[in-house]
């Protein structure tokens, strides 16, 4: 006599995906990407067992730390390039932002050393996790691209942090302050990094699910999509505990 075999349970959660983003304060394509990739998970039906991690990449660690100059500048200088040349990068990129509702205004956009940048995004997980972490990002991205903030001046990140809302988490100014001025959070930034050289990461935004698959660039919402897809079916596979007769494309048994 065959036996039927007992049905899994269904009361099991789902196993949560885990999203690591590798990104750049001073990258104008990881805002566009960031952008995308948030249409993509909004969408997503399985979007509350996803867990979205931002890593650190710095683009050019060589920067000084300090003020900033303007980006033009130091984007010329770096890469060799003639001014027109950048410009016409800057006409490109501000025009591919406004798609995703960014107003980029490279004429203000300042270069900076990004290193303290990425540890405040550290110090935001520390203080109040992901829902910080995601409005620490935006706000630096925006101060960075659409006003003009020089990220690398005085204060400047601890207003940041301020405007998105640390205070909350019982993190004041002087909180805030004392631990950039301090070395807090830097070695969680140099392990980011470390990583990122391990697995080969050369350019961001860089989007890695569950270190099985990643996708390079600002790809447009629908990589995303497929990207997390591919992530679920591999972290949440249908087992089939039966097969009997039935119908396909090409008859029935």
């Amino acid at each position: 006599m065959s036996t039927v075999p007992a049905l899994p349970t269904l009361s099991a959660p789902p196993r949560t995906l885990r999203v690591e983003v590798w990104s750049d304060v001073a990258c104008p394509w990881c805002f566009i990407g960031k952008r995308r990739f948030a249409t993509a998970l909004a969408s997503f039906p399985h979007r509350e067992h996803v867990e979205v991690v931002w890593r650190s990449f710095q683009l050019s660690p060589e920067t000084p730390t300090g003020p900033g100059r303007p980006e033009i500048d130091a984007l010329a200088e770096t890469k060799g390039l003639r001014r027109d040349q950048v410009e016409q990068m800057f006409a490109h990129v501000t025009s591919v932002a406004a798609g995703e509702g960014l107003r980029y205004d490279f004429a203000r956009t300042l270069a900076f050393n990004t290193f303290d940048a990425h540890r405040l995004l550290h110090l935001a997980q520390e203080a109040g996790g992901g829902a910080l972490v995601e409005r620490t990002m935006e706000a630096l991205f925006s101060s960075h691209f659409e006003q003009g903030v020089d990220l690398g001046a005085d204060g400047a990140l601890v207003a940041v942090a301020a405007g998105a809302g640390f205070a909350e988490h019982g993190w004041d100014d002087a909180r805030v302050a004392a631990a950039l001025a301090s070395d807090q959070q830097a070695d969680a930034v140099r392990t980011d990094l470390d990583e990122a050289r391990s697995l080969g990461v050369t350019g961001v935004p860089f989007f890695v699910v569950d270190r099985r698959y990643a996708v390079s660039g600002a790809q447009p919402a629908e990589v995303f999509t497929q990207l997390l897809e591919a992530g679920w079916r591999e972290a949440n596979p249908l087992t089939t505990i039966a097969q009997g007769d039935a119908c396909g494309p090409e008859g029935c048994d």
